[in-house]
């Protein structure tokens, strides 16, 4: 009979053994449960470039991408078997169906997926791993596993229980579905292959077959001669990539990961040491040493404590060794003095770790890939490729003491290369922004390696063969498919952040196409903020803007003369307006070369309206005071006329509200403006008085500590009382009836 070693993808026990188990048997041929046409990678697996843990990922060549990931950690029963045949210069085989039927298949079930109706909760089946859990006295059958079968004394103890809970397992799972059709697939191929393999001479005693657990039992009846499906297939290639135990976590969504892969390593440490008890030692350890990495208090007597209470709770349980949740409530217990959240951050960094694996330069990639790592070293951003995240900040000024043309604009072709990533949507890349306040030449980026990333780039191998044609290829689908001015201004501005003419030409005469057509205010101001910064930028990254200066101006003038009407709105729709309107700002500040009085006219238009929304004039107010176009005395009398006893009270508390969106620090040096507040709030009712307490409340919502301060000198000067008294008073807590007041005014009725 062939010899069947059922596993568990990521088992320290299964690898351990299984490389026993091999040295016992000898065998002539050593057949892996693994899609065959990835057996080409394995010479680049053996190398002793490669460290785990890493994948190999199989993609489709058509559009929507399909992925099919195989991961390998140091502990994968796999990778341990393929370590031993090339060791041992042993015959090795895949047996699995292609990838390229895997990704058929995974298609077709997400397309079924698509069409078939919403299943009745009730009449859904439950997971055989949560009948596990159910029945298991831990309550978790990742528990059960580790306890059962991770802390097993030797191979045949490992062999059999594996294959006995496979066994178990296709004995609990449900024999009709898409899943079981699959399986059902996926094991008459895999059985062609056992028969192959003896036909082919080779005596099924000189034969190990290594596969899941949960499918030894249905390759037994590998003699049985069978005909073999019709398998559908999907145009794909595959390769080899770099991988991370945070990946290889149930956290990330790996369904055949497990819950803690640095602690398994552990695991794996302990069983190649001999030392039983070592994963456990060297957890609680490693628990306290994260504790003091982040200033927290963790003794050796606690960790000798934790120890002593995982062992007793191991057997409380059914065990003798000590398993993750054992360890985890021991160290809780002792270590976090019973507090969990006192001890998480060391047991993410001790469970999960940050481990990420690494392969020879030129392995097994795609014509992106080779790119992305040719520039990843000729820009000098290889130390970057970490799974710990970095802060890289760039000066895009050019470098006048640097030797080379290169060397001098070393930061600007960064830039230019992060930005290509990030509008490919990889998360290695993540602007946080300029470090200084109207810096232009100033960038800074965090940077952090993911598995993730990876497989974006792979994935971006369809949209171009270089990541500078990929990003082109993206901007313009962008634009292709833009239903919004403001999306093609973006692809502008992103095509000026990558430094692509071709780009930047094609969403240009998009963007010209589609100015001609009547956008609102919003629209109209936030595609005007994008290419203002486009210009702002222009000079920095040696572009030439000359295209988008007449967009911006026209863009502009429409903005400027439709304002007015797009502040006819409720209170809900002033908040997108007030942004507009403060960018809108902010472009004619940033550019010379647009008209200012345009926009200090239809700032006076709104603020002088009363048919608007008083929140929007207020902010206009706000707005030509901090650029000194309105007079102390105008603004007196604009206070007096909108905080008068004839103004409804929710109304004139609104136009204050909007006052205070800007320059706070102007309106509290106006002690006139003050003194109309508080005459105004004296000459409300009761009932006017609760009406305007909730937009007073809103507007001094975000206000600090000090501007509160500043606030009560001011009073303190107009009541004739110490300014330091009243700020006392001002920002003590409400009293009791203060509180049911303002609880109250929830169900206040104020007719709107």
């Amino acid at each position: 009979m062939i010899n069947f070693f059922g596993i568990r993808h990521l088992s320290p026990a299964g690898a351990f053994y299984l490389r026993q188990y091999l040295d016992g048997i000898k065998p002539e041929l050593v057949i892996i449960e693994a899609p065959n046409d990835f057996e080409d990678t394995v010479q680049d697996i053996v190398r002793n470039e490669t460290k785990p843990p890493f994948a190999i990922l199989a993609y489709t060549q058509t559009v929507p991408v399909r992925t099919v990931l195989y991961p390998f950690a140091e502990y994968s029963p796999e990778y341990q078997a393929i370590l031993w045949c090339y060791e041992n210069n042993v015959r090795l085989q895949f047996m699995d169906i292609p990838s390229k039927t895997f990704l058929a298949l995974s298609d077709m079930k997400i397309r079924q997926a698509e069409q078939a109706d919403e299943i009745d909760e009730d009449e859904q089946r439950p997971d055989v791993y949560e009948l596990i859990s159910e029945k298991s006295i831990d309550g978790s059958h990742e528990t059960f596993w580790e306890r059962t079968l991770e802390h097993c004394e030797n191979y045949e103890a490992y062999r059999e229980g594996a294959n006995l809970f496979g066994e178990n397992i296709r004995a609990f799972s449900e024999k009709d579905g898409f899943d079981a059709e699959e399986t059902a697939m996926r094991e008459i191929h895999m059985r062609s292959v056992l028969r192959s393999a003896v036909k082919s001479g080779i005596s099924p005693e000189k034969i190990v077959a290594v596969t899941g657990a949960y499918h030894v039992e249905g390759l037994k009846s590998w003699e049985t001669e069978e005909e073999l499906p019709e398998f559908p297939e999907i145009p794909s290639l595959h390769t080899l990539m770099p991988y991370s135990y945070y990946r290889l976590s149930t956290r990330s969504g790996y369904g055949a990961g497990n819950n803690a892969p640095a602690y398994y390593e552990l695991i794996k440490d302990g069983l190649q040491k001999g030392d039983r008890l070592y994963h456990a030692n060297a957890y609680l350890s490693k628990i306290a040493e994260k504790m003091r990495e982040n200033g927290n208090a963790a003794s050796s007597a606690q960790v000798i404590e934790a120890m002593r209470l995982a062992c007793s709770l191991a057997k409380m349980r059914g065990g003798n060794i000590p398993t993750l949740r054992d360890l985890r409530d021991a160290a809780q217990t002792c270590i976090g003095e019973g507090s969990f959240a006192a001890i998480s951050v060391a047991c993410a960094d001790t469970e999960i770790g940050t481990k990420i694996g690494e392969l020879p330069d030129g392995v097994s990639r795609t014509s992106i890939q080779d790119d992305f790592y040719r520039l990843l070293k000729e820009l000098k951003l290889e130390k970057y490729r970490s799974v710990t995240s970095q802060e890289l900040r760039l000066d895009l000024r050019e470098n006048l003491r640097a030797s080379t043309e290169k060397s001098a604009f070393l930061d600007l072709n960064r830039s230019f290369f992060l930005h290509k990533l990030r509008v490919l949507g990889m998360n290695f890349a993540q602007l946080i922004g300029n470090t200084q306040t109207n810096a232009t030449w100033v960038e800074a980026w965090n940077l952090c390696w993911t598995p993730e990333s990876e497989i974006v780039l792979v994935e971006s191998a369809l949209k171009g063969d270089t990541v500078e044609l990929a990003a082109s290829f993206q901007i313009k689908e962008t634009v292709e498919q833009a239903q919004e001015m403001p999306v093609i201004a973006k692809a502008v501005d992103d095509a000026f952040c990558c430094g692509l003419p071709t780009a930047i030409s094609y969403a240009v005469s998009a963007l010209q196409a589609a100015a001609v057509d009547a956008v609102s205010f919003e629209e109209l101001a936030r595609t005007a903020f994008s290419l203002s910064n486009v210009i702002s930028y222009g000079d920095i990254r040696k572009a030439d803007c000359s295209a988008v200066e007449p967009i911006l101006k026209q863009l502009y003038y429409r903005a400027c003369l439709i304002m007015g009407s797009a502040c006819v709105c409720n209170d809900d729709a002033s908040k997108a307006i007030a942004e507009a309107i403060d960018m809108l700002n902010s472009v004619e500040l940033a550019q010379g070369f647009l008209e200012t009085e345009k926009w200090i006219t239809a700032l006076k238009e709104v603020s002088s309206r009363d048919d608007l929304n008083t929140k929007l004039s207020g902010l206009c107010t706000a707005i030509l005071l901090e650029r000194n176009k309105m007079t102390n005395d105008e603004l007196k009398t604009e206070v007096s006329r909108r905080l008068s006893k004839g103004v409804p009270a929710d109304l004139g508390a609104g136009w204050f509200e909007g006052l205070t969106l800007k320059n706070r620090y102007g309106l509290i040096a106006r002690l006139s403006l003050w003194e109309s507040l508080d005459e105004y709030i004296n000459s409300l009712d009761e009932e006017e008085f609760k009406r305007a307490l909730v937009f007073l409340r809103r507007a001094f919502a975000d206000f600090s500590a000090n501007e509160k301060d500043s606030i009560a000198e001011n009073l303190g000067e107009i009541w004739g009382l110490n300014g330091a008294q009243v700020s006392e008073v001002l920002n003590a807590e409400l009293d009791e009836a203060a509180k049911e007041m303002i609880d109250g005014l929830s169900d206040f009725d104020f007719d709107l």
